[in-house]
């Protein structure tokens, strides 16, 4: 089972997992003199406005992806990047504190996924996952526009039926259609003991504000919410080009719970005075895997992104690009079964999987924090002292930094947060705030 000259690899979900895939594929194959065709089954139109161009995502390209796909050759245009994250303000009720970038670059980007939130008028913006389309499209790859209806077996090949397109056989099968989509149940009748991962269910809005009162109220740092909020385990508000998105990660996001989000005084302060009731232009529920899957793989078939392994709550679109590049180094080097899968591309899903595990400890400690309120306001003082510090002595804000924006391994996090000095200043900061009385003030 090995991809060879004239070989075919159906690709299912043109986001930036299967967008990925199929450039690294195809770079890769020219690179070895071998020609594959590559085609894209993706039904969405990442140039129109609202849920139909739009991936259900927050939009935040974290520094280390930025890097990583810098050192490809990849360059995302200012007209994807919609802003430049420099900073970001930390809430909670019991104070706020602003925090610079910790080394002092811009790197955090916000985007869209698609072309903008539902109302959404004139080209104002590109669309990331549209870009990274394109990319593949130049190097080579097709875009078939037919939603796929069914998954079968020709002779042991796997064999793809799009709706208005003629069924076609391939010698690769590549899965990436997320965790919303209903193509997932075509691969869990393939036979290969493939099952969808855990899921919970989020809250995504985009809130349009204008360009002028964005840079007034928001300016170019993320708001993060650190306050005593049961199921939420992340909760931000992201400036972009004349709208802000509001991303709430935790557990079951109903309906009752977002409106007692936005019903607090200390999330309602952030926004301009004038907009007594917080209408979203855009909405969305989406699905995030918070499990891993056992076997995303087989003889000639492979999943990678959300419906395959992903990052903990944070930055999927960089756990996409790693996973992406494992399965065509896979695929073009060793092979296209089960075993060539389970040897190599696993390895770099295990990765993932045993960085998840941090990321488990990691948040529940963030939980803690939330839950004790003299604990968030010695979290708080600690990270405004750190403010007037040489950006490696900002313990505090390193942590906090690379946890809310997905910028480092869990792993890395949670020993740097367990080393004697961060901790000793820890401690010292919340037998501080159990002795003196509570204050709104860091001073």
């Amino acid at each position: 089972m090995q991809l060879e000259d004239g070989s075919r690899v159906a690709v299912v979900g043109g986001g930036p997992a299967g967008s990925f895939t199929s450039y690294f594929l195809l770079d890769l194959a020219e690179r070895v003199g071998t020609s594959i065709s590559v085609d894209i089954y993706e039904p969405r139109d990442y140039t129109v406005p609202g849920p139909v161009g739009c991936n259900m995502c927050g939009g935040i390209i974290s520094e280390s992806l930025v890097q990583m796909l810098a050192t490809e050759g990849i360059n995302l245009p200012s007209t994807v990047i919609q802003r430049s994250i420099d900073s970001y303000v930390l809430h909670s009720d019991v104070g706020t504190v602003n925090i610079d970038t910790p080394l002092h670059e811009m790197r955090i980007g916000a985007v869209h996924r698609g072309a903008g939130p539902k109302g959404s008028k004139g080209a104002k913006w590109g669309s990331f996952d549209g870009h990274l389309l394109e990319l593949a499209h130049g190097k080579g790859a097709n875009i078939l526009r037919g939603k796929v209806e069914e998954l079968t077996w020709d002779n042991g090949k796997p064999r793809v039926q799009a709706k208005g397109l003629p069924a076609q056989t391939y010698d690769l099968l590549v899965g990436a259609v997320g965790i919303n989509s209903t193509a997932l149940k075509l691969f869990e009748g393939l036979g290969f003991q493939y099952k969808a991962p855990e899921a919970t269910r989020t809250f995504i809005a985009e809130f349009y504000l204008g360009a002028e009162a964005i840079k007034k109220y928001f300016g170019s740092s993320m708001h993060v919410f650190l306050m005593d909020m049961p199921r939420v385990e992340f909760a931000a508000i992201i400036p972009k080009g004349e709208y802000v998105t509001l991303c709430l990660l935790g557990h079951e996001i109903d309906k009752e719970l977002v409106d007692s989000f936005l019903n607090n005084p200390v999330v309602k302060s952030c926004f301009p005075p004038e907009m007594t009731t917080l209408a979203p232009a855009c909405q969305c529920g989406p699905k995030i895997a918070v499990k891993a899957i056992c076997q995303p793989f087989g003889d000639r078939v492979v999943l990678i992104g959300d419906c395959g392994v992903t990052r903990l709550y944070k930055d999927g679109i960089g756990a996409s690009y790693r996973t992406a590049k494992a399965v065509a180094v896979t695929a073009i080097f060793d092979g296209i079964s089960n075993k060539d899968f389970q040897r190599h591309y696993w390895t770099a899903c295990q990765v993932i999987n045993k960085d998840n595990q941090f990321g488990l400890v990691v948040f529940f400690i963030v939980s803690i924090i939330r839950k004790l309120r003299f604990v968030r306001r010695a979290v708080l003082r600690m990270t405004g002292k750190e403010q007037v510090m040489e950006g490696k002595k900002r313990a505090m804000s390193m942590v906090l930094w690379d946890t809310f924006t997905g910028s480092a391994p869990y792993r890395n996090i949670f020993w740097r947060a367990s080393q004697f000095d961060f901790l000793s200043r820890l401690i010292t900061e919340v037998t501080r705030a159990l002795v003196v009385p509570g204050s709104k003030g860091l001073n």
